[in-house]
């Protein structure tokens, strides 16, 4: 470790020498020149980068594929010998009945119009059962409680009983009959050629060269503002981001990904948070830098583990206790911060285990179709989710429950469809905030001030009117990093970071972050379509749900069109725990994008593949 630490502080002087010896000492002769023009040259850059990557998000999609045919029929009738009269399955005649192709992993089997594969007979239930697939090809059909039963050959299914279906077995609802038909070779190799095809993907190495040089200039202009204040932690932080992110895209490519859209504007969005640490703690950035890279290694662990759909759920009952551990843990030995009691010190590092807690909220609240038929399990994900929100108003930590309970209204309605049960929730909580506002008094100062910051400019509201000054005279361009002085202001790197970046990096740039994370919540939503499983597109619409909340509040509440309620900007506030839990919602959003080449969640069929070129 030692060693480590001297190798880091030779590299951190040498880079400050080179500085040094082209002049970047301090904002006189060519440092003033290099902050007038590079502040124009990072705003093309972020252009560039984030505009790519946009574009690629939204631009490409994943093209169904067709993975069988559901053909529905009428029960065949017999005569006097036991001999089928009207085969209208397997006769080849005209009248065998309809094939729906089979688009989706999981499908709800029924009358009602809603049904993933429509049976319509009014004597079928409007939810008769579920058809999934596993990883292998195998599928399996579950009754749910259908009122006329479900036969598969000879075995009749009971409520939430299941059996494995091969292709031709044949399953009995009401007065129909169904059969699974698998596509042939050759509609498999048409539908391979066609994902390919409509596969929209950039190439990351364009981007990635930008980003670098973003990083370099970034590096340069903080030795030009900080002067003797510039650590050399902060050259060692850059370069030690670049190599990660390089190396992150180097290795999957050799594994044949080739979409990196989604971290790329993670990567960007984490480079300005090490400059926004850097002009406020230059001696704090390299902590920062390695929360960045638990956070990569956390994203790349969470997308391998959900690639395994049962090994995904059964992790999930661990999930449940230690979650509710470290809210017990959190309530008994936290300490006060700004009226929350959310923080706990372990080994002289302070984290939040709330911020970890909401992987686990959203991991255990995603279900497959099955599941969701099932209310043992609603019922015990409702019981967890009042359990969070109890924790989290003991510790008077306001802004993360209003975060859980947006996510538990996503994770509910995706679950449920429900909107009854939702306007019901939403004016309970509605009546409880009300008699939080009436005991929690620092709540309530909070919300007092909130629309009248201007005329409590140096009481509640010196920080929202500190923040609304300091973005202001940032303009579009900014004042260059480590030249603002809204780092001066308490929690202006968290709760306050996007008027911090509209400071010293200029609005346009501040707007884009918000713009890519939009762009994230877009994508999410669009896997709705073509998901793998309801678990995969319920994690991954409720992640970005949260991230989408959390960053309209962050930014809502510094210029007070929301109260300032203290969480932090996915990705960009300076906080360890915000960091690695930011790349661990961003897992589940990238877990759920089938895109050819664009997931590493996705098994590719490289051997299937094989055998049908």
């Amino acid at each position: 470790m030692d060693i480590v630490i001297e190798i880091i502080t030779k590299i951190g002087l040498w880079f400050q020498s080179v500085l040094e010896f082209f002049g970047f000492s301090g904002l006189e002769g060519a440092g003033l020149i290099y902050t007038a023009i590079a502040r124009w040259i990072f705003i093309l850059l972020a252009l560039f980068i984030l505009t790519k990557a946009i574009a690629s998000l939204l631009a490409g999609r994943s093209t169904p594929e067709v993975f069988a045919y559901f053909n529905i029929s009428k029960v065949p009738t017999y005569d006097s010998d036991g001999y089928e009269v009207d085969d209208r399955i397997f006769g080849g005649r005209s009248d065998s009945g309809i094939n729906v192709p089979i688009t989706h992993w999981e499908n709800s089997v029924g009358r009602s119009k809603r049904s993933d594969l429509r049976v319509n007979d009014q004597s079928v239930s409007r939810t008769q059962g579920t058809l999934t697939r596993d990883d292998y090809g195998n599928w399996k059909f579950m009754d749910a409680g259908s009122s006329n039963g479900t036969k598969i050959g000879n075995d009749i299914l009971r409520a939430g009983e299941s059996k494995h279906v091969e292709p031709g077995d044949r399953i009995y609802m009401g007065d129909s009959v169904c059969t699974i038909f698998p596509v042939s070779l050759e509609e498999q190799r048409n539908n391979r050629a066609m994902r390919k095809r409509e596969t929209f993907l950039l190439s990351p190495w364009l981007s990635l060269l930008a980003l670098t040089l973003f990083q370099f200039m970034t590096v340069v202009q903080l030795k030009v503002s900080l002067g003797d204040e510039f650590s050399s932690q902060i050259p060692v932080a850059f370069f030690g981001l670049a190599i990660t992110m390089w190396v992150y895209t180097i290795g999957l490519r050799t594994f044949h990904q080739r979409g990196f859209d989604v971290e790329m504007i993670a990567f960007f969005i984490c480079t300005l948070s090490l400059a926004v640490t850097s002009s406020k703690y230059p001696n704090g950035v390299l902590k920062q830098f390695v929360t960045v890279v638990m956070g990569v290694v956390l994203f790349v662990g969470m997308c391998w583990f959900m690639r395994n759909l049962e090994r995904t759920k059964a992790v999930r009952k661990y999930l449940y206790v230690l979650g509710g551990v470290a809210l017990v843990f959190t309530m008994i030995f936290a300490r006060s911060i700004y009226g929350a009691n959310n923080w706990v010190v372990i080994a002289g590092v302070s984290v939040q285990p709330s911020e970890l807690v909401k992987l686990a909220y959203i991991w255990v609240g995603a279900a497959t179709l099955d599941e969701l038929m099932e209310k043992k399990n609603t019922l015990i994900f409702m019981g967890f989710s009042l359990f969070c929100f109890g924790c989290l108003a003991l510790m008077n930590d306001f802004g993360t429950a209003m975060i859980f309970f947006v996510t538990f209204l996503v994770i509910s309605f995706m679950r449920e469809g429900d909107f009854t049960k939702l306007i019901l929730v939403v004016g309970v909580a509605f009546v409880g905030g009300l008699m939080i506002l009436r005991f929690k008094s620092h709540v309530a100062a909070r919300f007092s001030t909130w629309g009248h910051v201007w005329e409590y400019a140096d009481a509640g509201g010196y920080q929202q009117t500190r923040t609304m000054s300091a973005a202001a005279s940032g303009g579009l361009v900014g004042v260059g990093a480590g030249n603002g002085w809204l780092k001066y202001i308490a929690a202006s790197e968290t709760d306050l970071v996007f008027g911090f970046v509209s400071e010293e990096w200029g609005l346009i740039i501040a707007v884009m972050t918000v713009l890519s994370v939009i762009t994230l919540s877009i994508f999410a939503f669009r896997t709705i379509m073509n998901g793998r499983s309801t678990f995969y597109t319920i994690a991954a619409c409720s992640a970005m749900a949260l991230f989408l909340f959390q960053t309209i509040l962050n930014l809502f509440g510094s210029v007070d069109l929301f109260p300032l309620t203290g969480v932090t900007f996915p990705f960009l506030s300076t906080g360890g725990t915000s960091m690695i839990a930011s790349w661990g919602m961003l897992a589940f959003v990238k877990a759920a994008d089938n895109r050819q080449g664009a997931s590493m969640a996705v098994k590719e069929q490289r051997v299937q593949e094989a055998i049908y070129a």
